[in-house]
């Protein structure tokens, strides 16, 4: 039996042992990277700024160098602030690289199926295969007659209804990702479901980047207080409701069509295929769809926004940009085989991802054992966060860098995908598309998307500051961004005329074209040719 004369001993023992452990907590272990001052317990956590964090991210950037490290309570975060450290660490180790810290909240809205917060493993890699044989560059190249027709349904909205832009231009690419996921066409700016997506992608995005949310990462025992403690997490439940619904609902119909040979071509045949195989379940399907779905269509929305601001805020740009476009073009539209011809364009579309970065301080990825970079111990299960901001905004690798100037990128020809995978770190143009493992697979279709948006918008367009009551310019603040995890310019005006007559004639004939392959619910007649879906074909079962 246990001798109670001991007893004041053992509990002098526990209390010791745990004054001890509390004394660690917090503080920064001798030999990770430098960051700011801790606080027993918490660490830097008070320190975690409400609004615009990118920008005290890239304070201590400034202060503490490219590698610093954040203490937070029972969590340790990495920051990863240069293009070399981003390049030795989550491109060159990306084996170890590639997994996410746990993201609770967002897990629970995500109903854990969001591939964009799943850990590094089986699923992810399973999901990844399925998703490079949709989105690499030879599939890439097929879509071109989605974007076309889709580009110019949006230039004749810039006509009909200028003051609804950022309307046109997420309907835009909305409907080139419901066709290449789905089969069909988002046909108006009202369509429920395309203001659902945007919605559901933007509160996901809030409660995410919440100090609430990182609390409940960094204290796990915060979870076990119930609901009407934890209103954010309620919150959060009956935004996964509302997202599954849209969600697995888009995945569901047209797996049904598919089974009865109705749908059209789209990468759901391949979803269903691959289920048909490896059988994963429907509401893992339909996060993978609709992880799809969002990523196409908010990422390249909101750097288009960020466009049209940057036009309004520097029309000496705008200007120089159609200048070489009527030298290349004149009356005719910009396609993609003018994109050799118009280098001022395509540096715009590089300028236009560095200087309004939609992920400022990128998603975090997870180290998943000890290692060791330029002297400093990076622990197993620490967060590594790309500070794509302070790489952006650095001075000293974009002189004057909240100038929107495509000049810098003049004798740049790289593709995103060529300067992501250059080996000098120096040349790669913008971080917005992730790094290693977790880069973006979809980038060709992105880049593509933002050319053809941007060389006709400025061929088609100007674009000028909105008068007040006053008369006077109403001038757009450029650090006025959304909070979250992804970030955009917050709502503003802008003047948008076409440039002359002959461009409004040329808009609306091009338009006029595009309907003899439309149907009479605005719906493809007939797919363009070379899509690289096959007919599917469900598998024979076993006797």
């Amino acid at each position: 039996m246990f001798d109670t004369s001991y007893a004041p001993i053992f509990v002098i023992c526990v209390v010791a042992l745990i004054a001890h452990r509390l004394s660690k907590l917090g503080r920064r272990p001798a030999g990770y990277p430098p960051g700011p001052p801790t606080l027993p317990i918490i660490g830097n956590l008070h320190l975690m700024p409400k609004k615009q964090a990118h920008l005290q991210f890239q304070k201590w950037a400034e202060e503490y160098g490219p590698v610093y490290s954040l203490i937070l309570g029972t969590k340790v975060m990495i920051v990863l602030s240069s293009d070399q450290a981003i390049k030795d660490l989550l491109d060159k180790r990306s084996g170890i690289y590639s997994s996410r810290p746990e993201m609770y909240l967002g897990q629970i809205v995500s109903g854990g199926l969001r591939m964009l917060l799943m850990e590094y493993g089986d699923t992810w890699r399973m999901i990844r295969k399925i998703v490079h044989n949709n989105l690499n560059i030879k599939a890439a190249r097929t879509y071109v007659p989605y974007q076309d027709l889709e580009n110019k349904a949006m230039l004749v909205g810039f006509l009909e209804q200028p003051d609804l832009f950022v309307d046109h231009i997420r309907r835009y690419t909305n409907s080139l990702t419901t066709q290449m996921i789905f089969g069909f066409r988002t046909t108006s700016i009202d369509d429920p479901k395309l203001k659902q997506l945007f919605h559901g992608f933007e509160k996901f995005s809030e409660v995410q980047g919440t100090q609430m949310a990182a609390l409940l990462d960094l204290f796990p025992v915060l979870r076990a207080l119930p609901d009407f403690a934890l209103p954010l997490r309620k919150y959060a439940k009956k935004l996964h409701e509302k997202e599954s619904e849209l969600y697995v609902g888009h995945w569901l119909r047209v797996k049904q069509a598919i089974k009865n040979g109705t749908a059209r071509p789209c990468f759901c045949l391949d979803l269903v295929r691959a289920q048909d195989e490896q059988g994963f379940s429907d509401p893992l399907a339909g996060y993978v769809s609709g992880s799809l779905l969002e990523a196409g269509s908010d990422t390249t929305a909101a750097i288009l926004v960020g466009f049209i601001q940057a036009m309004v805020l520097f029309p000496n740009v705008a200007k120089r940009a159609q200048e070489e476009l009527d030298c290349v073009c004149g009356d005719r539209f910009p396609t993609v085989e003018d994109e050799p011809n118009l280098p001022y364009i395509r540096a715009c579309v590089k300028e236009s991802m560095r200087w309004m970065p939609t992920v400022v301080m990128g998603v975090p990825h997870a180290v998943i054992r000890d290692d060791e970079y330029l002297g400093y111990t990076i622990p197993k299960g620490a967060g590594v966060m790309w500070n794509v901001w302070a790489i952006h905004m650095d001075p000293k690798r974009h002189s004057d860098p909240r100038r929107f100037d495509p000049a810098r990128y003049a004798h740049d020809n790289q593709t995103a995908a060529e300067a992501a995978n250059n080996p000098d770190a120096t040349k790669r143009d913008q971080f917005i598309f992730g790094a290693g493992r977790r880069l973006c697979q979809g980038m060709h279709i992105a880049e593509r998307s933002l050319f053809l948006a941007i060389a006709r918008l400025l061929w088609g367009f100007d674009f000028h500051r909105a008068r007040d009551a006053n008369d006077r310019e109403v001038v757009p603040d450029a650090h006025d961004l959304t909070e979250g995890m992804f970030v955009l310019p917050k709502p503003f005006l802008a003047r948008i005329v076409p440039r002359d007559q002959n461009k409004i004639v040329q808009v609306k004939a091009e338009w006029s074209k595009m309907q003899d392959l439309l149907d009479e619910d605005q719906q493809w007649k007939v797919l363009p040719e070379g899509l690289i879906w096959k007919e599917y074909k469900q598998a024979a079962k076993a006797p």
